[in-house]
C-alpha cells in the first residue's frame, strides 16, 4: 500500500509499505489532516517521533471487515491518545496528560496511508450526517474545545486569540460557541486574517498594527477577559500579560519547545491566571463529534486544500510556505 513516510528531518516521501497486519480493526482511510505536530516532526524538532514513521493522527476511514463489534463499511475516526494507565495522572482520572503519553502518528504509524489497523477501543463511530471532510476535523476541534473549556470563557467576554492558523481559528470558533461576545484574532498572514474576518472575527495584523492598542481600544483600556496563545511566537509570550485585564486568564494552546520570557511581575500585580492546555479528554472528543455538525459551514471554510496521497510528498512545502494562504490541508488517502 501507499503511505506518506517521515524519513528524517525535512524528508518525507510517498512509499510502498507493507499492509498492516496483526490485531485490531482494519481501516481503509479516506482523509487525514496535516497539523502543527506533523510540521514539527517533518522539521525534526519533535522529541519523540522517530523515522521511519507514517504520519497523521487526524483521520477518518471505514472498516474493511467485520471485527470487534464494528461492521464493514462503517465510518470511524480514532481517539489517538495512548496512555499507560499506571502513572499518577492516569490513576487520578486524567489519562490525557499521562506521564508517558503517546499518540498514533507520532509514536506509532498513523493515518496518512491507504490502510491502517487500530485497536477497537480507540475507534469512534462517525455519524452518517457528518461528511468525511468534516470528520477529519474532529480531532483538532477536540483540541480547541478543551482550550475553550480551560480558558473559562463566560457569556459576553472579550477574548484575544494570537495566531490565525487552524488551531487559532478553530479556537476562536469554540470561544464564540462558548458565548464570547467579542473576539480579536492576530496574525501576520494577510490570507489567514482575511479568512478570520470572513468568519466574523475582528483581526489585527501585528506586522503593521499594535495588538496592545487594538485591545485597549476594544476594551476601553481594561484589557481582554481572556487571551488564548496559539502562535508559538516568543514576542507574544512577552506581551500577553499586558493584553488582559486584572484578574484575567492566559491560556496556552501553543507548545513552546524552549523557554521564553514572560513578565512574571504582571502575573502577581494583576493576579492573572496562566493555564496550560495539551490535548483533550474522551468526553471532549465525544463532544467534538457532535460539534462539527453544528459548526459545519465555518469549519469547512478552514479546509483550503485537499492533496492526493500520491502527491503528498510536497505537502509540507505547501503548509510551511510563508507566502501560502493554506490553512487546513487534508490528504486524500485514496487519491
Amino acid at each position: 500500500m501507499k503511505a506518506l513516510v517521515y524519513e528524517g528531518p525535512r524528508t518525507v516521501a510517498v512509499r510502498d509499505v507493507p499492509t498492516p497486519q496483526g490485531e485490531g480493526v482494519r481501516l481503509r482511510l479516506h482523509y487525514c489532516g496535516v497539523c502543527g505536530t506533523d510540521i514539527g516532526i517533518y522539521a525534526g524538532s519533535h522529541p519523540r517521533a522517530q523515522a521511519p514513521l507514517i504520519l497523521g493522527h487526524e483521520f477518518i476511514g471505514e472498516v474493511i471487515e467485520d471485527a470487534a463489534g464494528f461492521t464493514a463499511g462503517q465510518r470511524v475516526t480514532a481517539f489517538p491518545l495512548l496512555s499507560c494507565g499506571s502513572c499518577h495522572p492516569c490513576r487520578d482520572g486524567n489519562p490525557h496528560i499521562c506521564a508517558s503519553l503517546r499518540l498514533l502518528g507520532i509514536d506509532t504509524d498513523g493515518g496518512m496511508a491507504e490502510e491502517m489497523t487500530v485497536a477497537p477501543e480507540l475507534l469512534v463511530p462517525v455519524p452518517d450526517h457528518v461528511s468525511d471532510e468534516l470528520a477529519a476535523l474532529i480531532e483538532p476541534v477536540a483540541v480547541c474545545l478543551r482550550v475553550a473549556d480551560r480558558a473559562g470563557v463566560t457569556m459576553g467576554d472579550t477574548c484575544v486569540v494570537t495566531g490565525a492558523g487552524p488551531i487559532g481559528l478553530i479556537t476562536a470558533l469554540m470561544l464564540r460557541h462558548a458565548g464570547a461576545g467579542r473576539i480579536l484574532v492576530s496574525d501576520i498572514a494577510p490570507g489567514r486574517l482575511k479568512l478570520a474576518r470572513d468568519l466574523g472575527f475582528e483581526t489585527v495584523n501585528v506586522s503593521s498594527e499594535s495588538l496592545a492598542d487594538a485591545v485597549a481600544e476594544a476594551t476601553g483600556g481594561d484589557g481582554a477577559d481572556a487571551l488564548v496563545e496559539c502562535s508559538g511566537a516568543a514576542p507574544v509570550a512577552l506581551e500577553m500579560t499586558r493584553l488582559v485585564r486584572t484578574g484575567g486568564t492566559l491560556c496556552l494552546a501553543s507548545l513552546y519547545k524552549a523557554p521564553v520570557p514572560v513578565p512574571l511581575l504582571d502575573m502577581s500585580f494583576k493576579e492573572l491566571r496562566l493555564i496550560g492546555s495539551r490535548v483533550y479528554t474522551r468526553e471532549e472528543f465525544r463532544r467534538a463529534v457532535d460539534l462539527v455538525a453544528k459548526l459545519e459551514e465555518p469549519l469547512l471554510r478552514l479546509v483550503t486544500q485537499v492533496v492526493p496521497l500520491s502527491g503528498a510528498g510536497d505537502v509540507f512545502d505547501l503548509v510551511t510556505d510563508p507566502t501560502s494562504d493554506a490553512v487546513k490541508v487534508l490528504v486524500d488517502c485514496q487519491g
